[in-house]
């Protein structure tokens, strides 16, 4: 409510009546408000609003204009009312009523305000329980509203349909529907009823005096609140909407088909209504009046509405919806060759959803009729004539859209689950067609076809497609004519009913041969050709992971020698192991998905789905196996580079999951004894000579241990706990091993195997191992104390404050991730004592029992933030800044349970570091200051805008750290929310305020450019902001900072994007066409003449005329000015990162340009200097056939970089002095000597 009212107040100087007086109302009740000494509350605000109005009302003074007292107060009360509770909204129930309901009839002139008007009844609505619906007052309320939905201003209509959607969406407890449904199911009917009454026409108002504009305004309202209307009301505006179309008017026609379509799409939903029985009526009534194919408005809408009403009755009548199927197919079928795209995919669309429509035994009698007269057999004929008919050349698209749906709706198995699927009995023949007109020469859609194929693939099974549409790979089919099929091999990672056995025996072979045609290739010197068959071979074991999703012959087919090859891939080829890895990963998962009780995902298709019995003894059968999968596993995982280590541990902790306990401890037990020899034997090594084998080996079996440590025991994870909380771990000179040491401890907490008792002394420990901590475990360091903290007993809180230090230094780490590991642990500590307990102070360090201080206290959030605040006494300024930066933190989480005196405590004590010398320290303030502004409430800052605005502008002409645009980003926050002449009253010094009017001048001059920008160019998409933790965001961002960088406008014709080019007939050179067959893969909708042919870019160049071969005109081959175009096209990016103008991004999105130094400037001196040479000798030099020599500059090391000329004691003398004996030289041919850069 704050943020809501806080943007009214600045408006108290607008010149805008409708907008000053609100303000000018609501600084007077806050005025009030703080004359009687009342909290500012949500009921206050309604109270003082509700006795306002009723002096308005009393006093006559209902005047609606600008500037007049009852909108102002109306807008107010229906900003403060959704904040209300509502046992105070229905308390004051009849006030409101009694005050409200009798301005409907004056509010329905003027829109502002009844928009308020309907805002206050949607809040009051929500308030009122079942028994106070019925109050006169609250029905009559309700009709005036909904009468309101066809008002002609359109702001009007729609907030009056948002008011009755929204109270129809939330029914009184313990209601499911809300008693207002059925009186708004009425209100409908009896519109539409009535307009159904009159005579036919199409514009203006019928008999009834119900016009067209409210029947589309009706049918508007009637989309959103569809759903919520009682099932009973549901059949009569069905026979209403079924009426419209005969008005004539096609807006009206295709409103209605679109409501009906979302009609039937409830009653799919919710077959208790009686809607099914109108089904067949509603079927003939619409298929009497077709639009035409040219109708691009009517035909979609009418289209989807028959595909909707099928599946409404294939839910509530199979058999008759079969019967009506094939009549249905046809009518919906005519429209696919239609010149309109929209209507061609409303017609896929809908032909997908009649696919769903097919019945068992309508499937079964397609199966056994030989003779092809069945409804689906005519169906899939059509489907298939298609693919060859010109009148479909330019829906191939849709068509095979189409067959897609018919695959994937024909998975059905007749005969049980080890019958073939009704697709491979029907369906095979459009299958091979779909894959001819795939390799065909020119065809254009082959990426749809790709998509009807991989629907095939995985329905089908790659056993049945590929004996369909076999590879066609190896030589041998090359020197047969036969086309490679190549494009089915990606198609093959996908899950599908073949099983693991077909990969055995036919990809596992052929796999063989192409891997020996690779070396055969590589051998005699083909490198392009073995590079092919390398492609294929990973291709082929790509799909690999395709046949291991729950498998019934997994026990058949994976034997110890299919494993043993498995290993060997794993082990010896580097480009087949992802595959390999991720078939293995998959082989548990999907048996684990469907053995466990509740299963998450399907993995396997419906129709070979395994049961959880079935999937149960497989994972059986894998157990048996984990362990010496795990053992192949680890020692791949400890022979690959750590970088590429993830894909592997990922199959580990897979595999893992289903290795038996005595199993996991025996493997536990090697890597950690492996663990704890390399780590002995490397704290033997000295020091100098280093041993990195050592260390990586370690390293990696923390890693084996990371990933078992999930499944360990609660003993073997105590032990592992203490070992890993040893020096010779956490304090290892190795950054690796203390990285994963911390880690390890995390883990092991986080699990919650580990019981920990004395938490002193392990933070003791810890402490003491602090000194031998490198920079790159602090963070693992840190989430190891954040996942402790909330383990510490409520009486033990004492151990907080001696974390303190560590964590708030933390803050300032150069690693983000390291700070917002430190972060997470201030608010972890900050959370732990905000759940109470006792500081025993006594126990602190440097304290004694004796001291006045050591007093048993309270824990809260306010005590942390006291411990806390103890930095800001540091001795070094960096403290003093980390220090700020964790207030900010904690203020940023605690601010909604911290007192109001705490927080002015902390805002007071933060600005007086504004006044610091210390930049450090400045620019957290800063970060805190942006915060307070931000987030906390106006009130509470207002008293110290006193202080902080001089404060402020102390340091606004300061350059160095960006100060100066961070200080007019806070103010420019800062008017935000208090208002530029509030602001600008704390100024005092003229030469400081100057800031203030360049800041509002700046503002008004934006305001109007993107006024001038929008005008000429339309309203401008909004830059999104770069997403990031929110505390940095706030702390950091800087909405002005970035606004400076002027956006450059994308260039380019945008023209071209509408020109749309017709469908024609590409004609190849040398080869007939037959209309009649195959003419579809040849129609283009390209761009003439962008298709290029072999070879066209050859007739460019000379030919020997004897020999043929090439003739290229060195001359003509460089185009030097091209040459210089493409180098600075090229080095744009390098300029980018190194020229003095250029700028990077950081990890958040934020500009940091370039700095200006010397040596930034001599390079883009030198680089202008070789682009205008570049420029100068491109034209001149190129046609020069002799070279120049330059003349060497004698005298250069002699030349001043900076002064005229050299220093003498007189004064500076414009000459250099230097030995003539080199210009002196006799010789014919010599080279001319320059002295001093002078020719």
């Amino acid at each position: 409510m704050e943020e809501a009212l806080s943007k009214i107040r600045p408006h108290i100087s607008s010149s805008l009546l409708h907008q000053r007086r609100p303000a000018t109302l609501l600084i007077a009740l806050e005025k009030t408000f703080r004359e009687q000494s009342s909290e500012p509350s949500s009921t206050a605000y309604f109270a003082a609003l509700l006795t306002t109005l009723e002096g308005t009302i009393q006093k006559n003074d209902i005047g609606l204009q600008d500037g007049d007292i009852l909108p102002a107060e109306l807008y107010l009360l229906a900003l403060v009312l959704p904040f209300v509770p509502h046992p105070v909204v229905r308390t004051h129930l009849n006030t409101l009523l009694s005050l409200t309901n009798p301005l409907f009839p004056a509010l329905s002139s003027q829109a502002p305000p009844l928009r308020s008007q309907l805002t206050i009844y949607q809040n009051i609505f929500k308030a009122l329980d079942k028994h106070l619906l019925d109050a006169q007052g609250i029905r009559q309320s309700f009709a005036s509203i909904l009468q309101l939905c066809i008002d002609p201003r359109p702001k009007v209509r729609k907030k009056a349909a948002d008011v009755v959607s929204d109270v129809l969406s939330v029914p009184p407890s313990p209601l499911l529907r809300h008693p207002y449904s059925e009186r708004t199911a009425d209100w409908v009917n009896s519109i539409l009823q009535g307009v159904n009454s009159g005579p036919k026409f199409r514009s203006g108002t019928s008999s009834e005096g119900i016009g067209v504009e409210n029947v589309i305004h009706v049918l508007a309202f009637l989309r959103p609140v569809l759903s919520r209307l009682p099932a009973t009301s549901l059949s009569p505006i069905t026979t209403a909407l079924l009426a419209l179309p005969r008005l004539g008017n096609p807006y009206l026609s295709q409103s209605a088909y679109s409501l009906l379509s979302d009609l039937f799409t409830v009653s799919a939903a919710d077959i208790s209504n009686n809607i099914g029985d109108q089904i067949p009526d509603v079927l003939s009534v619409i298929l009497a009046s077709p639009p035409t194919k040219m109708d691009t408005t009517l035909a979609p809408a009418w289209i989807q509405v028959l595909a909707d009403s099928m599946l409404a009755y294939v839910q509530t009548s199979p058999e008759a919806c079969a019967n009506e199927l094939g009549k249905i197919w046809k009518t919906v079928w005519n429209y696919l060759d239609s010149n309109d795209a929209l209507t061609r995919k409303a017609t896929a669309k809908s032909l997908d959803a009649l696919c769903h429509c097919f019945s068992p035994d309508m499937i079964s009698s397609a199966i056994g009729d030989n003779e092809g007269k069945s409804t689906l057999h005519r169906i899939i004929s059509k489907v298939t004539k298609a693919l060859d008919t010109l009148a479909y050349a330019h829906s191939i698209p849709e068509v095979l859209a189409v067959a897609s749906s018919l695959i994937a709706n024909l998975s059905y198995r007749p005969g049980g689950i080890n019958s073939p699927t009704a697709a491979e009995s029907l369906l095979v023949p459009l299958i091979i067609k779909v894959g001819d007109m795939r390799t065909s020469k020119g065809f254009e859609h082959k990426e749809k076809a790709d998509a009807t194929l991989a629907v095939a693939m995985r329905v089908l099974g790659p056993e049945i497609v590929l004996n369909a549409l076999p590879l066609n790979l190896e030589p041998a089919d090359r020197q047969a004519g036969r086309d490679p099929r190549a494009y089915l091999l990606p198609l093959l990672a996908q899950p599908h009913p073949s099983p693991l056995s077909h990969f055995m025996s036919y990809f596992v072979p052929l796999s063989e041969r192409m891997f020996d045609l690779q070396q055969k290739a590589e051998a005699e010197g083909r490198s392009s050709e073995a590079k092919v068959w390398s492609v294929l071979v990973s291709q082929v074991w790509s799909g690999f992971a395709g046949y291991c999703s729950a498998r019934r012959d997994l026990k058949e087919s994976l034997t110890p020698g299919f494993a043993q090859l498995l290993s060997q891939i794993l082990y010896t080829q580097i480009d087949l192991r992802p595959s390999v890895l991720k078939g293995l990963k998959v082989l548990v998962e999907s048996n684990m998905a469907l053995a466990s009780p509740d299963p998450v995902k399907e993995v396997a298709l419906p129709a070979t789905q395994l049961s959880q019995k079935e999937a149960a003894a497989n994972v059986t059968f894998l157990r048996s196996q984990a362990e010496s999968w795990l053992a192949v596993l680890f020692n791949i995982f400890s022979s690959i580079n750590p970088d590429s280590r993830g894909m592997v541990g990922e199959v580990i902790s897979v595999w893992a999951s289903i290795t038996g306990q005595e199993e996991i401890t025996k493997a536990y037990k090697k890597v950690f004894s492996l663990f704890r020899t390399n780590l002995e034997s490397t704290q033997n090594v000295q020091a100098s000579k280093g041993n990195a084998d050592s260390g990586n080996t370690i390293a990696m079996t923390q890693d084996i241990i990371l990933l078992l440590l999930p499944y360990l025991s609660p003993e073997e994870a105590f032990g592992l706990f203490g070992f890993c909380l040893s020096g010779e771990v956490l304090s290892a000179k190795d950054n690796a091993i203390q990285k994963r040491g911390y880690r390890t401890l995390t883990k092991l907490v986080e699990s919650g195997k580990v019981q920990i008792g004395d938490l002193l002394a392990i933070f003791q420990k810890l402490d003491d191992l602090l000194d031998g901590i490198s920079p790159a475990a602090k963070k693992d360091r840190f989430n190891l104390m954040a996942a402790l903290v909330p383990l510490i007993p409520p009486d033990s809180l004492h151990i907080i404050p001696s974390l303190i230090p560590e964590a708030v230094l933390g803050t300032k780490e150069p690693s983000e991730k390291a700070r917002s590991s430190a972060f997470d642990l201030v608010v972890a500590m900050g959370t732990k004592m905000s759940h109470g307990g006792v500081v025993k102070r006594s126990l602190l360090d440097g304290m004694d029992e004796d001291d006045a201080g050591a007093i048993d206290v309270a824990a809260n959030i306010e005590e942390f933030m006291t411990m806390v605040a103890g930095g800001l006494a540091g001795a070094s300024p960096h403290m003093i800044s980390a220090t700020v930066t964790a207030i900010s933190r904690l203020v940023f989480e605690f601010k909604d349970v911290v007192s109001s005196k705490m927080l002015n405590e902390i805002v007071e004590t933060m600005f007086v570091f504004l006044s610091s010398a210390n930049r450090e320290i400045v620019k957290s303030v800063f970060g805190f200051v942006k915060l307070s502004v931000h987030m906390l409430p106006v009130e509470l800052l207002r008293p110290h805008l006193k202080q902080l605005v001089p404060a402020l502008l102390i340091w606004s002409h300061d350059h160095k750290n960006h100060f100066k645009a961070k200080v007019r980003h806070i103010f420019e926050r800062m008017i935000r929310r208090f208002g530029w002449e509030e602001i600008y009253g704390y100024a005092g010094n003229d030469d400081a305020a100057k800031v203030l009017v360049n800041i509002k001048k700046r503002k008004e001059r934006a305001k109007r450019k993107k006024a001038n920008e929008n005008g000429d160019n339309g309203p401008q998409p909004s830059v999104k902001p770069v997403a990031g933790d929110a505390f940095e965001d706030v702390l950091y961002g800087s909405e002005s900072e970035e606004s400076e960088e002027e956006t450059i406008a994308p260039h380019g014709n945008q023209s071209k994007k509408n020109v749309k080019f017709e469908t024609r007939i590409r004609m190849d050179n040398n080869e007939p066409m037959d209309l009649l067959s195959g003419a579809a893969s040849r129609v283009t909708s390209a761009m003439p003449g962008r298709r290029r042919n072999p070879g066209q870019d050859a007739t460019h160049f000379k030919t020997d005329e004897e020999t043929g071969k090439m003739i290229i005109d060195e001359k003509e081959s460089g185009n030097e000015e091209d040459a210089n175009n493409d180098q600075v096209a090229g080095n744009a990016y390098h300029e980018n990162l190194t020229s003095v103008d250029g700028f990077t991004r950081g990890r958040n999105g934020r500009v940091k340009f370039n700095k200006d130094t010397k040596k930034r400037r001599r390079e883009n001196e030198e680089q202008d200097m070789d682009v205008e040479m570049g420029d100068e000798t491109g034209t001149t030099k190129a046609k020069k056939s002799k070279k120049k020599t330059e003349a060497p500059n004698v005298g250069r090391e002699f030349k001043a970089k900076k002064a005229g000329g050299d220093v003498r004691k007189g004064g500076v003398d414009p000459y250099a002095y230097l030995s003539l004996r080199d210009t002196a030289k006799k010789g014919h041919g010599r080279a001319k000597i320059g002295i001093t850069g002078k020719r």
